[in-house]
């Protein structure tokens, strides 16, 4: 599986809020069981997202913010078939992380 690829949210009670992950971890470490990932959430509440910490991406039509404070890993083996790659917008992502680890 690429980098960046956005897959269906394999958990089925969380799917309704939180559609795909996106995989942010480098496929040098493929051999890995787990893949660090970044929900991708439909945010329906008048409050302001920080915008650095939740840049907004498309998949399928659909407005999602990346909540990259909730990055975890997940089971390589439930995400199946990805339905989108975001690598275009990599920046936003790897930006987003970088709020999370030092807050800038």
């Amino acid at each position: 599986m690429a980098q960046y690829d956005v897959f269906p949210n394999p958990s089925d009670s969380a799917a309704d809020g939180i559609p795909y992950v996106v995989v942010i971890q480098s496929e040098l470490l493929d051999a890995l069981a787990t893949r660090l990932t970044v929900p991708l959430a439909v945010l329906d509440f008048a409050g302001k997202v920080p915008a650095a910490l939740c840049p907004v991406f498309t998949v399928k039509g659909q407005r999602l913010h990346a909540l990259a404070h909730y990055a975890a890993p997940l089971p390589a083996r439930l995400l199946r078939r990805p339905i989108d790659n975001v690598a275009t917008q990599a920046s936003a992502l790897v930006a987003a992380m970088d709020v999370v680890l030092s807050g800038v």
